[in-house]
């Protein structure tokens, strides 16, 4: 059995994720994707610089960039495709999530 990848990038969201660490000013362990409540719908995602990699954390190196998942967020978003989009309405990240049952109708928040 094969184990599912916790997260993929996509070379738009990798090239992003290397401009936002390149334009901090300061070295970076990566960036750190996590979950919160929030929204209508119940949950939202998060993304920090992170300054050190904790035992806990689930790790993803791809396209030259290391992504970290918060431990507490990982069951919600394995799986998950990281993207980039750039439309007239929004510009920003985007996740592709299996897990998600539903979505809110402004996109900022999901439930599982």
């Amino acid at each position: 059995m094969t184990k599912m990848a916790p997260l993929t990038i996509t070379d738009a969201a990798a090239v992003h994720v290397k401009e936002l660490l390149d334009g901090r000013g300061k070295p970076s362990a990566g960036v750190r994707i996590g979950v919160r409540s929030k929204g209508c719908s119940g949950m939202s995602y998060t993304l920090e610089f992170a300054d050190e990699i904790t035992p806990f954390d689930e790790v993803v190196e791809e396209k030259g960039v290391t992504i970290i998942i918060d431990p507490k967020a990982t069951m919600f978003i394995i799986g998950t495709e990281m993207d980039w989009a750039e439309e007239q309405m929004q510009t920003g990240f985007v996740f592709r999530n299996p897990n998600e049952k539903g979505r809110c109708g402004c996109g900022e928040s999901f439930h599982v």
